[in-house]
């Protein structure tokens, strides 16, 4: 795993229907995201924040809010992410809502293009993220992003990153699933996405859905892991805009990281959903830097 990490700021709630996670990125400085990273060894800048339009907060248009500002900021996400994988680091992004995500994978996936690598998103959430403007009540542009990086969104967002659609739904696996739109269950169905819904873990166990859902990966694999806060339980992580009850343990999130960790292929990362306006002195911060910890080889076991 590369050892050169870049932490890049995206201070937005743009996509999402409530405000506050513009402030996640400070939240996860405060939990001290780089020196906790550092301490393991790893080489830690943080890029700082990038700028992009402020949120409007105005209804939707033609079922999206905001189109032109998620728009430019996908961009600068895009652009971040991009120049740091051509200069060899690992791209941390520090969101900002779910949105953003289409800037990140769609840069990390040109990257894989220029370099004949695959590509692996391992989306963890308690949402799909797989609607369109017509099958969304909100237009929160946030509930879209995997949708728009397999080609069904508006012309500007899934146009991002130079190829459409940037990822084919095979590429993705998504895990911690148990809250999905009528019509959008239908058309994640259609478009054959690989989906760990909580069911599945309850039935199976964490460790068999991260086995399957890491399973094929070779040394020519680029893993992006999309991690959403809200994919944790709300008993442990309240600081996000949409809680949804039942989601995994502390436990089994941190037994999902370390076997990402032990795959030694995580080559980029974001962090979003974060809202420290709904948070609990900081605590959801400090779980995801906890968990991030995991992710970066910090093994809460006596291993060899």
């Amino acid at each position: 795993m590369n050892t050169r990490i870049s932490l890049i700021g995206a201070p937005t709630d743009i996509g999402a229907g409530s405000r506050g996670a513009s402030m996640g990125p400070e939240a996860l400085r405060v939990a001290n995201i780089a020196s906790v990273l550092a301490s393991h060894g790893l080489e830690v800048l943080d890029r700082g924040n990038l700028s992009g339009p402020s949120n409007p907060w105005l209804p939707p248009v033609n079922g999206y809010r905001h189109l032109a500002e998620v728009t430019a900021w996908n961009q600068a996400v895009h652009d971040a992410v991009f120049a740091e994988l051509r200069d060899a680091r690992l791209p941390i992004l520090l969101g900002g809502d779910h949105c953003l995500g289409i800037g990140s994978i769609s840069a990390v996936a040109r990257h894989c293009r220029d370099n004949g690598k695959k590509l692996r998103v391992l989306w963890l959430d308690a949402h799909a993220d797989f609607n369109t403007n017509t099958l969304t009540p909100s237009g929160n542009i946030h509930g879209m992003p995997v949708a728009c990086l397999c080609g069904h969104g508006p012309k500007e967002l899934i146009e991002i990153g130079g190829q459409i659609p940037a990822i084919r739904p095979k590429w993705v696996r998504q895990l911690g699933i148990r809250s999905v739109d009528e019509g959008e269950k239908r058309f994640v169905h259609e478009q054959d996405l690989e989906v760990f819904d909580m069911r599945y873990i309850d039935e199976m166990g964490m460790r068999a859905a991260v086995e399957l859902a890491l399973a094929l990966m070779d040394a020519n694999t680029h893993l992006h892991v999309s991690f959403d806060v809200d994919f944790l339980d709300p008993d442990i992580a309240p600081g996000v805009g949409t809680t949804v009850r039942g989601g995994p343990s502390y436990r089994e999130a941190q037994l999902c990281m370390e076997m990402i960790a032990d795959t030694g292929r995580l080559g980029s990362l974001d962090v979003v959903e974060l809202n420290p306006a709904l948070d609990v002195r900081n605590r959801t911060a400090e779980v995801a830097v906890d968990l991030l910890e995991s992710l970066f080889g910090k093994s809460t076991l006596m291993r060899k």
